[in-house]
């Protein structure tokens, strides 16, 4: 991983036959701190450190990673860290434009880690708004086509780039202005970890020693085949998907039977590289949610049917099985990625913390400045919002402000310390609030779901700037350049995430339909908790309130299992948010997260120094080929372009029945 020591220091994993020779070097340049090995190097202004070329690779890295996260979204909701990948591909970008420009004599300005964070610090932020804008859960959740999956088929308002690009300016940038005031005490006084923040300075960090950048070039290269493995992966797997449940998505790995409980391993290298790329405990956990929701609970409340709820009701009716499994899922979509610590941090800590600290201190950003704009945003988007969504009057708007940077404080906080962002439970909260405000009689569902929009909107956003505040902490990037490069992100974001939306809306008919390759599982979730919140628990099914609580309680006592369990015990013990994902949407994501955890468990025991070094490279690689492949296939879809092929399996009785249908008789 990026803070390992020897990464960081330039050991090379792959001479393994000057281990014992770079031992003592090793142990030598790990005594020294991090900002003494930058200590000749000129830290540029914070002006110099936004430079044009930043912004065109930010702005091509943010097209690919809103494909990804997109994709994520309408999936399974389950979004990993993408900050490592960004400090990453930003390297190479810049490393080799610099490259080609110094060998023609026209290089002006070298390329500092300051630099490197502001790419990825944009392309996070832009990226950022593909989850938070709601495009697979809240927003999705308004459109008719999920409308028509629920109870209430009257109340939506169908998806355009128009009102969703207008809804986001208005409403993105609040959480920015939210928590600039409170930088220092979230990273200096307070020394909140950030984890993936932190990773990921070290990872920048180590790239622009001598010794880094000579590994960061391998791991690119790896990162660079296995994209290619996965982008090619996915263009053959298109040829055979030419019908519904045909191709190897479909195939029942596992068995026919497990494959109707939605057990089998369908071939997603994206979720192999999520798998590598989340910690183990995350990867057993979803697997046992999978097998006790799947395996046992729903089979079980299957044959109650008739007697629990009506025999003829649809799948997908929330009065229904659906219902019990919609009770059972309350989950953040942003998962912790990685287990990440900054304990290996040098004995010369005073020195570092006395450099980073002045550096961080010298660019302020008034008070006056991050208030007022907070109010003048939030004056525009009370007085604007009513006209996109009528539903939502402008004093339930107003209330919401008032409240929101305290949430907005809450959730960075808890960001920092355990690298949970809990954007979309605030979010749910304002679905419940605002929708019973409003009332079923008077829109109270779309009224919700877009109160959820605003409330994610800033507290997501709050909580990603502050992890880049930390991140520029460590890497010298000031904190006037990370506020600025997160406003041009979240600009590009609220463009980009739109527009890679309407491609998919557009190439896909059935996008949202349960069982179809992109299912967008949150959209139907949220758009039932908006009408639990103005239809009340009378409306679902029998023992499904019991059983919720039930749950509810089992989690609460797990957590505080957990939270008494010592660090030995704590990482035998299943976290109940991972657990609750599966419950909904099956467990063939679970299986393939599994490979991918089998695949690094194996690596880091033949050679643990090269999975620390390239795992992250090559999970990002798996990632990032197979997210950008959907813009290929959205592009064939579009022109009307379809598979040849259609490979399904069957059993063997529908198999003969099959071939004598085909058979001409006589």
């Amino acid at each position: 991983m990026p803070q390992n020591g020897r990464e960081e220091n330039g050991y090379d994993p792959e001479d393994d036959r000057n281990v014992n020779h770079d031992n003592g070097k090793h142990k030598e340049l790990g005594e020294l701190s991090v900002e003494r090995l930058f200590e000749n190097q000129e830290v540029p202004s914070w002006r110099k450190q936004l430079t044009v070329r930043a912004f065109v690779v930010s702005f091509v890295l943010s097209i690919l990673f809103s494909f990804i996260v997109m994709k994520l979204n309408l999936t399974t909701g389950i979004i990993p860290s993408l900050n490592v990948s960004a400090g990453l591909l930003g390297f190479f970008f810049v490393k080799t434009w610099t490259k080609l420009l110094r060998k023609s004599g026209l290089l002006k300005q070298p390329f500092t880690r300051q630099e490197n964070t502001v790419i990825q610090t944009c392309v996070v932020a832009s990226s950022g708004i593909a989850f938070s804008g709601g495009f697979g859960s809240y927003l999705f959740g308004m459109s008719e086509r999920i409308a028509k999956l629920s109870t209430n088929t009257h109340d939506f308002k169908n998806p355009s780039l128009e009102w969703i690009i207008g809804f986001l300016f208005v409403v993105s940038f609040l959480g920015l202005f939210s928590v600039v005031p409170l930088r220092k005490i979230m990273v200096i006084d307070f020394r909140l970890t950030y984890p993936s923040g932190t990773a990921t300075a070290y990872l920048i960090n180590s790239f622009h020693t001598p010794q880094g950048a000579k590994l960061a070039k391998k791991q690119v290269r790896e990162l660079g085949k296995f994209f290619s493995f996965s982008f090619l992966w996915g263009f053959f797997q298109w040829f055979y998907t030419a019908g519904d449940d045909c191709g190897f998505a479909s195939f029942p790995s596992l068995g026919l039977k497990a494959y109707k409980y939605k057990f089998y391993f369908d071939f997603s290298a994206t979720y192999v590289g999520v798998g590598m790329i989340c910690p183990y405990i995350v990867n057993v956990s979803v697997l046992v949610g999978g097998i006790l929701s799947w395996g046992l609970m729903w089979p079980l409340i299957e044959k109650r049917k008739g007697d629990w709820y009506s025999a003829d009701l649809p799948e997908t009716s929330l009065h229904g099985l659906q219902g019990y499994r919609f009770r059972k899922k309350d989950v953040s979509s942003d998962l912790p990625t990685a287990g990440h610590s900054s304990d290996h941090v040098s004995s010369q800590v005073s020195y570092d913390d006395k450099r980073r600290t002045q550096l961080f201190l010298k660019d302020q950003i008034p008070a006056w400045f991050s208030i007022g704009g907070y109010v003048a945003i939030a004056a525009i988007s009370t007085a604007t919002l009513p006209h996109i969504f009528h539903q939502l009057k402008w004093y339930y708007i107003l209330v919401m402000y008032i409240f929101a940077p305290i949430l907005a404080f809450c959730n960075a906080y808890g960001t920092g310390l355990t690298d949970w962002s809990l954007a979309s439970t605030y979010g749910k909260l304002a679905i419940f609030i605002i929708g019973a405000w409003a009332g079923a009689s008077h829109g109270g569902v779309l009224a919700g779901l877009a109160a959820c929009g605003v409330m994610m909107n800033i507290v997501s956003t709050a909580s990603d700037l502050m992890q880049d505040f930390k991140t520029g902490y460590l890497t010298l990037a000031s904190p006037r350049s990370m506020f600025v490069s997160q406003l041009i992100g979240t600009a590009m974001g609220c463009i980009i995430s739109p527009c890679v939306f309407w491609l998919f809306y557009k190439a896909f008919d059935d996008i949202g339909q349960l069982g179809s390759q992109y299912p967008a599982p949150n959209a139907v979730v949220f758009r039932n908790m908006a009408l639990l919140g103005v239809d009340g628990f009378s409306s679902l099914p029998r023992n499904c309130l019991l059983l919720c609580y039930v749950f509810f309680g089992a989690a609460i006592l797990i957590n505080f299992i957990r939270d008494l369990a010592g660090k030995k015990w704590r990482q035998f013990i299943p976290l109940p948010m991972a657990m609750a994902i599966p419950f909904y949407i099956g467990s063939y994501f679970t299986i393939d997260m599994c490979v991918g955890s089998l695949i690094l468990f194996v690596w880091e025991k033949i050679n643990k120094a090269k999975a620390d070094a390239f795992g992250p490279a090559v999970a990002s690689g798996l990632i990032c080929g197979d997210g950008i492949w959907t813009l290929p296939a959205s592009i064939l879809a579009l022109a009307g372009v379809k598979p040849p092929i259609c490979m399904k399996f069957l059993s063997r009785g529908t198999n003969i029945r099959v071939d004598n249908f085909l058979t001409p008789q006589g």
